[in-house]
């Protein structure tokens, strides 16, 4: 049975996933994202259960060095050093057409041959991000050609949730007839400008996008959680 595809985001009420570059650089994240301890336990949880996390540069950068460095800081509170335990130990794939190399049991695809291809084993770079915030990833044809290819593979050869990260590999998913799921953590907050849920689509679609709601929940401080399953046509 294929994988599937799960785009999981924090979103404002207005569904942006961010308001101005920069703001996923730290632990908190953005100050519009009502991280509680239980909301980053929930995070704890549902990356666990996850089969891999497949994430766009942008957003990898931002989770490596952070995360395996919070591992071992004693300043961090424990679910922070656990979530930095997934990630570190959780297979996951890079979609870059530059980066060469990554650690951390990352695969690189986007380049040049099949989904085993670009496998690297040094150190990646990068700064800190916050649990599951990023925004993100790598635009170009070259990503949305070769690399959703090689995704369409890899989501045939894998079972369970894999987890998307990054606004610009979820759309070209989406335009794909990829992505499987939405996992949206909603805070109570209106941004008004931003970036949004999806990039512009380079075809608009031809029908509505129906959704069905698989999942809810809420959580501390007004957040709640919704998991969505795209309708196949």
């Amino acid at each position: 049975m294929a994988g599937r595809f799960v785009y999981w985001m924090n979103v404002s009420l207005d569904l942006f996933i961010d308001s101005k570059t920069g703001e996923h650089n730290d632990l908190e994240g953005p100050k519009w994202v009502r991280l509680s301890e239980q909301l980053h336990l929930e995070f704890n949880s549902r990356a666990r259960a996850l089969s891999m996390m497949v994430q766009g540069r942008v957003v990898y950068e931002m989770m490596d060095p952070f995360w395996p460095d919070a591992r071992t800081d004693e300043s961090l509170p424990a679910y922070a050093r656990e979530f930095g335990e997934i990630w570190t130990s959780m297979p996951k794939v890079l979609v870059s057409r530059t980066r060469t190399t990554a650690g951390h049991n990352t695969r690189i695809i986007g380049g040049v041959g099949g989904v085993g291809a670009g496998n690297g084993d040094g150190d990646s770079r990068g700064g800190g991000a916050g649990a599951g915030d990023g925004a993100g990833g790598e635009s170009g044809p070259g990503v949305a050609g070769n690399a959703i290819a090689q995704l369409a593979e890899l989501r045939q050869q894998t079972e369970g949730d894999i987890g998307i990260g990054g606004a610009t590999l979820a759309t070209q998913l989406l335009q794909a007839n990829l992505l499987d799921e939405l996992l949206l953590f909603t805070h109570p907050v209106v941004l008004g400008v931003g970036r949004p849920l999806f990039d512009t689509l380079d075809q608009p679609l031809a029908e509505p996008l129906q959704l069905d709601l698989l999942e809810q929940r809420s959580f501390d401080l007004g957040v709640t959680m919704h998991r969505y399953a795209i309708r196949r046509v």
